[in-house]
């Protein structure tokens, strides 16, 4: 059932419904075709979306975005992942990915990459992670070394890259010094000698969009594709992750929205004793307690976005809004599954698919106990 949405403004209450009829027609009617077994990519959608506007909307008009504030734009993140939560995941990276050059790079950068990149011409990855360094991204180790054109050579491994392999550039994070300051970022193109992607990982879910490892033999990055400057890579990455964090609560969100409205339904036509199973209490008081859940979840992100569209400080809220949104999706597509008897242990209906796409939303972008570090380290300081 479409959620009763407040929106600032009418463009904003037409962008939600442009969003639902373009999810219900090109994710809603694929997604199945696409998530069964080992799932196949679904060529030629990301740029559909990126014809309608979706993929830059977070971005000023002048840069070639959607002018949108951040509370709408992760509210039409939340319909994508209502219908197909590995395209949302995918979306929301991109936009991720297309941050650090929106706010860190030179004039001349933004003017020749980032037009195509907010249209959806270019579709991005993030690559921070790496084998060794998940969580600690302060202790990468893939090196970026200046050659004597003045170009980089970039020589390691990253790992766990959403859309590996299928994007046009990542935000590229290699070390070109030494301790926290020796980090740097770079926009990478998608494809570049030397550099080879890995087989995508088995997941256990969002099997429709790739998950790679990667290897950079001595590849060359141009120069003029450093953003910021050397050794503030870092400062970039986390300031980056506090916004994709809220893209990942907001896509965690539509998840169990889906789940929510899918165990409803199931729950109004299911019959037991006598009666629909939704008439007897205990069921009905687990239904109450996923919509808790979900409206909880949602006002919690709404919350951060909103600190982050007034621009006053909201690192805090987002780390709270990604774990409560995440947790908040765990629980309820479980709860989903339960609801279905045992008709939700099976591939005829979406709850279990749910509940394994829930399972990574707690892990991605800084695992749940990472955000329960970063919430507590505010009150220390």
């Amino acid at each position: 059932m479409p959620v009763d949405r407040l929106l600032p403004t009418d463009e904003a209450r037409a962008l939600i419904e442009l969003t639902r009829e373009v999810a219900d027609k090109e994710l809603a009617t694929r997604v199945d075709d696409h998530e069964r077994g080992d799932g196949t990519y679904p060529e030629g959608l990301f740029g559909t979306l990126g014809e309608t506007g979706l993929l830059g909307l977070p971005y000023p008009e002048e840069q070639g975005g959607g002018g949108q504030p951040y509370e709408v734009y992760l509210q039409v993140l939340e319909e994508l992942a209502a219908r197909w939560a590995a395209v949302a995941v995918t979306v929301s990276v991109h936009g991720l990915s297309c941050f650090p050059l929106a706010t860190f790079g030179t004039a001349e950068q933004q003017e020749r990459w980032l037009p195509s990149m907010l249209a959806g011409e270019m579709v991005g990855g993030y690559s921070l992670s790496e084998p060794q360094a998940g969580s600690d991204a302060a202790a990468l180790r893939c090196r970026a070394v200046k050659d004597d054109a003045g170009d980089y050579r970039i020589t390691g491994e990253k790992a766990w890259i959403t859309h590996g392999g299928k994007a046009d550039f990542y935000a590229l994070f290699a070390r070109t010094g030494e301790g926290s300051r020796g980090i740097s970022c770079f926009l990478a193109p998608g494809q570049t000698d030397g550099l080879v992607f890995g087989k995508p990982e088995e997941k256990m879910g969002l099997h429709g969009v790739p998950t790679t490892s990667a290897t950079w033999d001595g590849g060359v990055v141009e120069a003029d594709r450093l953003i910021g400057q050397e050794g503030q890579g870092l400062s970039i990455a986390f300031a980056a992750l506090d916004s994709g964090r809220l893209g990942i609560a907001a896509c965690a969100t539509g998840l169990a929205q889906a789940a929510l409205d899918a165990a409803v339904e199931y729950a109004n036509e299911r019959q037991a004793f006598g009666k629909k199973i939704v008439d007897h209490q205990g069921l009905g008081f687990l239904l109450a307690d996923m919509a808790a859940a979900v409206d909880s979840a949602r006002a919690t992100y709404l919350d951060a976005a909103r600190r982050r569209d007034a621009g006053v400080p909201y690192s805090r809220q987002a780390s709270v809004a990604k774990l409560i949104c995440t947790d908040a999706a765990m629980k309820v597509t479980t709860d989903a599954v339960q609801v279905f008897g045992g008709y939700g242990y099976t591939r005829d209906f979406p709850v279990e698919r749910y509940m394994r796409e829930a399972k990574i939303m707690q892990i991605f972008e800084g695992t749940n106990q990472i955000q329960r570090l970063v919430i507590s380290r505010h009150f220390a300081r």
